[in-house]
């Protein structure tokens, strides 16, 4: 089975994010520069605008999806907002960030795919893209998919139509989440073994030293 999330040989394990990655979602969008915000939300926004979003995050309702690098670090993200509004209850709103040193790998587009089919596999079947004109990569992915684009001023708005879930779509997406739940359990381990491991030399050298001055 094809991993739709693969960029060349390699795969770019991609999970859903629940309460828990709070911490971590805070981190990665306030450690974005002022521009990469801007175009992310649509205006200059503050570290209060962006700690306010975080807070406001509905996880009963929406998804996240995040990219976490070795070190657990959250370094792209995509929020999949669905409406709340019962005449538009297959309607949902997507929105991504790539943390800068993250840049040029595909992960923009990895997340779009991935939202694409849990939109599907929810019975979502437009998908819409509210972007600044100017934030090209972000429309460049709506219209690779075969998003209609609409421009109006400094704003557009990309509307997918998108096909009805089938079981390739479903299995796909249950076999990708496993992937990447347990690509998230073996880079916790391993954190928590080199941060053991370095506590431990550490102490063994405060011992030494202690040592050296007690001669």
């Amino acid at each position: 089975m094809p991993d739709p999330r693969s960029t060349g040989s390699s795969v770019v394990p991609i999970r859903s994010m629940g309460r828990g990655h709070l911490l971590r979602i805070s981190a990665h969008l306030l450690a974005l520069e002022p521009h990469d915000r801007y175009l992310r939300f649509g205006y200059s926004a503050s570290d209060e605008h962006v700690q306010r979003y975080v807070d406001q995050l509905n996880f009963e309702r929406d998804e996240l999806f995040g990219i976490f690098n070795r070190k657990l670090e959250l370094i792209a993200m995509a929020h999949l907002a669905f409406s709340g509004d019962p005449q538009c209850s297959s309607c949902a709103e997507f929105g991504v960030s790539v943390s800068k040193q993250a840049r040029g790998r595909g992960y923009g587009s990895r997340l779009f795919e991935r939202a694409v089919m849990h939109s599907r596999n929810e019975g979502v079947n437009q998908l819409f893209i509210h972007a600044l004109s100017e934030n090209t990569a972000m429309l460049k992915i709506a219209r690779k998919a075969g998003a209609v684009i609409e421009r109006d001023g400094p704003e557009s708005e990309a509307h997918l139509r998108l096909p009805p879930a089938d079981f390739d779509s479903r299995v796909t997406e249950m076999f990708n989440e496993q992937v990447a739940i347990t690509d998230y359990h073996l880079k916790a381990q391993a954190k928590h073994f080199w941060d053991a491991l370095g506590l431990l030399q550490e102490i063994r050298q405060g011992v030494r030293e202690s040592r050296e001055k007690a001669r």
